[in-house]
C-alpha cells in the first residue's frame, strides 16, 4: 500500500522530521508512544518500539531501521510484533519546489491479521492519508 503527499517545505527538513521516530506521535494519529531500545538518533540497526491503537486494539511493535539514504529514503521493518511489516518513506523534490513524500507499507498478515486483511488494508489507507495530511500541516505551519 502506497500513499503520497506534496509538502510545501524543503526535502531535507521533511525527511529529517519524518525519519526521526521520536516525532511519530506528533503526526501519526494512532501512535501514542515511542520507546528507543537502542540509543537515538536513528541509524541502520536502531530498534524502536511503537505503541499504537488501531481498529480498537492496542498494538506494540518493534521496528528495526534497515536503510537510510539522507533525505531520499528511510526503511524500517518489524523485528517483533503482531503484524510483520516494512515501512518505507521516500522524499523527492517536485518541479514546484515542494517535497513529495511517499509512505509505503508492505506486509503479510497472519492469524487475526490475515482474516481481517481487507478491512485492515482500507483502514490503513485512510489512516495513512490522514497521517500524511497531519505531517503536511505540521511542517507547513511551523518551523519544526
Amino acid at each position: 500500500m502506497e500513499t503520497s503527499i506534496e509538502i510545501d517545505a524543503d526535502r531535507h527538513r521533511v525527511a529529517a522530521f519524518a525519519s526521526d521516530p521520536a516525532n511519530a506521535p506528533r503526526w501519526y494519529a494512532n501512535i501514542s508512544s515511542v520507546d528507543w531500545e537502542t540509543p537515538p538518533p536513528a541509524t541502520v540497526g536502531s530498534r524502536i518500539t511503537f505503541v499504537a491503537h488501531f481498529l480498537g486494539r492496542r498494538i506494540a511493535y518493534t521496528y528495526e531501521v534497515r536503510e537510510m539514504v539522507d533525505a531520499e529514503r528511510f526503511v524500517m521493518s518489524t523485528a517483533a510484533g503482531p503484524f510483520p511489516m516494512q515501512t518505507t518513506y521516500t522524499w523527492a523534490d517536485t518541479p514546484a519546489g515542494r517535497t513529495r513524500m511517499t509512505l509505503r507499507n508492505q506486509g503479510e498478515p497472519s492469524g487475526f491479521g490475515q482474516l481481517a486483511a481487507p478491512v485492515m488494508a482500507e483502514a490503513m489507507r485512510r489512516t495513512n492519508r490522514k497521517d500524511l495530511q497531519a505531517l503536511k500541516s505540521l511542517l507547513e505551519n511551523t518551523t519544526t
